[in-house]
């Protein structure tokens, strides 16, 4: 009835170490799949914030498209306006080290240069699909839109229209 647990005495004896595979710790085969996660969550990271970047550029291309077109000097046509806010707004992308290839802008109300006139550009940026850090972006598909208006200044002098103030 004295009689101790088989097991006690290698638990008293510090110099004994365990033989065979008792006390080995699994989880070693894990290794490559967390490092598959990591990688995955690194470019879920990558892209989220290309997207939010390309969001940004797009709406400072619209508010520079349509600030400039609004700023138009007197005697200016409407073809010539819109070449100069194409090139405002492919000069802001470029701020954002983004191709200006990558923007399309649109008019979407283009009441002429007049006084009071409401001036609303859209700008869309093609956005790759997934975007590799420091290689670049594969399979076009998303398009990050933004639109601005601008009110053309009432008082300017050389516009057609009345002013609305």
């Amino acid at each position: 009835a004295g009689e101790a647990h088989p097991g006690a005495a290698l638990r008293r004896d510090p110099d004994h170490r365990a033989e065979g595979e008792r006390g080995q710790v699994g989880g070693i085969e894990v290794l490559p799949f967390a490092l598959l996660i990591f990688v995955v969550g690194i470019l879920l990271v990558a892209n989220a914030w290309a997207a939010i970047d390309a969001k940004m550029a797009a709406s400072a291309a619209a508010r520079e498209a349509a600030r400039t077109y609004a700023e138009l000097p007197a005697g200016s046509d409407a073809g010539d306006g819109w070449a100069r806010a194409a090139q405002a707004g492919a000069d802001a992308l470029a701020a954002y080290d983004l191709p200006a290839d990558r923007l399309e802008l649109h008019p979407v109300l283009d009441p002429g240069p007049t006084r009071c006139a409401r001036v609303v550009v859209e700008a869309n940026i093609r956005l790759p699909i997934i975007v590799v850090p420091w290689v670049g972006g594969f399979a076009d598909g998303l398009v990050i839109r933004a639109r601005h208006s601008e009110l053309v200044d009432p008082y300017r002098s050389g516009l057609e229209g009345p002013s609305c103030a």
